[in-house]
């Protein structure tokens, strides 16, 4: 087991996410930098889901939203590679 294990959470199917931010090739702290950046830009409870490529980014990513006051809705691994990260913005 890696040092990074994700929590997998689905979020609800028939969700319709506002923006989607693809951050593969990406890595800690700027898969957080840059998903808060853009739910700055967006409206209050607005959905963003934010691809990202790699395990840490996958744990961290949903910890340092959830603890900046939005919602985690998912957090789930798309492929073998890359987790997709469901948020609502507060």
């Amino acid at each position: 087991m890696s040092r990074w294990t994700p929590i997998e959470i689905h979020a609800p199917a028939d969700l319709a996410a506002d923006e989607t931010f693809d951050l593969k090739g990406e890595v800690c702290p700027y898969t957080f930098v840059k998903s808060k950046l853009m739910l700055e830009m967006m409206e209050s409870g607005q959905i963003l889901q934010v691809i990202v490529d790699n395990d840490e980014s996958a744990t961290n990513v949903p910890k340092s939203l959830t603890n900046e006051g939005n919602t985690v809705l998912g957090n789930e691994r798309i492929n073998d590679t890359d987790w997709m990260i469901t948020v609502q913005k507060k």
